[in-house]
């Protein structure tokens, strides 16, 4: 353990990973004992992989059960800053790697960060941000604002909305598009379906997203914003809120700018990713890495630590896993006529959808209407009508 704790000092480090070690020494003297009893195989060479190491030492090797009430504090400080270590080391990694580099590694967090849940959102919506806001059920329109709600059935909606940064605390902003959706549908025309973003078209989307923020009564925010702007344009923006703030700034070395300095996320931000080699490089030929290609600043994302279970937090598995209720006191979510029909015309246009199902369409929108899951109802028509 001696060696692990003492190895960065011989390890090229940058300003950031130097000043975090030292941080992270302070809250070792409180719990020398217990790292001491921990046994030790792997002794990384680089920062990354020492601070994965000496966090899984915190999170599971670390015994507990010895430690006095007094000592949680300094662990749970020193996880945290081991945490910001990897996120940190890895967004330094991707400023210079290439893109067979940089796709490898999106490919390894595929478990951790639930990576084919989040490419089934990206591809979903990529099917609908062409289309005005006003023109969409509200489901899809949330699906792009990344806000969850229980509406989301997951036989439509086998992903989490809330993916790459969510919305639901803009309750202002929410009320006013659930009532004027058109509201956005300017701002969001300024940027191109296709082709590099330019300074000048990010800044008439600002403009516009700024005008429409200040008419719901929230505050303009960069949170809001890049989810916008990246949920539209995955292979040009990347989401930044207030928990991966600090990570960004110091993982790309630039320096820290505030939540609504639009200039510096574009300048610094966006100015730095566009001169790495993973986003200049030529587009690959392979159709995986090609969808990987078509999201892959939108998946920088990827490039923040998170926990063993932060795959299992997403909306979409707790709805698809929760039991059913029985109760007939339990809330239903009623839909809108137009929104119930598309769901339901959704689903029995899939390919595998039994014809005495397509027959009970009528029936089956009804009970949609009303707060039913489309899955409750196809399985109870299912055991009746299916022999």
């Amino acid at each position: 353990m001696k060696n692990l704790l003492t190895s960065p000092s011989k390890m090229s480090l940058s300003a950031s990973e130097s000043a975090l070690y030292q941080k992270v020494l302070q809250e070792v003297a409180p719990l020398s004992l217990n790292l001491m009893a921990v046994k030790i195989n792997l002794r990384p060479e680089d920062f990354n992989g020492w601070c994965l190491e000496l966090l899984d030492v915190c999170n599971s090797r670390i015994n507990k059960d010895l430690m006095d009430e007094i000592q949680f504090k300094p662990l749970k400080k020193m996880t945290q800053l081991l945490a910001l270590g990897v996120s940190i080391s890895q967004l330094k990694m991707a400023t210079i790697s290439p893109w067979s580099l940089y796709s490898e590694f999106l490919q390894s967090q595929a478990t951790l960060h639930a990576l084919p849940e989040r490419l089934r959102l990206l591809t979903y919506v990529s099917g609908l941000v062409q289309s005005p806001l006003g023109e969409l059920i509200s489901e899809d329109r949330l699906a792009i604002l990344g806000k969850h709600h229980t509406s989301h059935d997951p036989k439509i909606y086998n992903f989490d909305v809330q993916w790459f940064g969510n919305t639901k605390t803009a309750k202002a902003f929410h009320e006013l598009l659930s009532v004027n959706p058109q509201a956005l549908d300017s701002a969001m025309a300024e940027i191109p379906a296709t082709g590099e973003v330019s300074q000048a078209q990010y800044g008439a989307f600002i403009n516009a997203f700024i005008d429409v923020m200040i008419s719901a009564g929230d505050k303009p925010s960069l949170a809001v914003a890049t989810r916008l702007l990246a949920i539209k344009r995955p292979d040009q923006f990347v989401v930044v809120n207030s928990s991966k703030l600090d990570e960004l700034c110091q993982g790309l070395n630039i320096a820290k700018f505030k939540l609504h300095d639009f200039e510096g996320y574009w300048l610094d931000v966006i100015g730095t990713i566009r001169k790495t080699h993973w986003y200049r490089s030529e587009e690959p030929s392979d159709a995986s890495e090609k969808l990987l290609w078509d999201n892959r600043v939108i998946l920088m994302d990827l490039l923040f630590w998170c926990g063993e279970d932060y795959a299992q937090k997403s909306n979409y598995l707790r709805m698809l896993n929760k039991p059913s209720k029985v109760s007939s006191a339990s809330k239903s979510t009623r839909r809108s006529k137009e929104s119930a029909t598309e769901l339901v015309d959704r689903v029995l246009a899939l390919e595998d959808t039994p014809d005495f199902l397509k027959a009970q369409r009528s029936s089956i929108i009804s009970q949609v209407e009303a707060g039913k899951k489309i899955d409750e109802v196809i399985n109870l028509l299912s055991k009746i009508f299916g022999h």
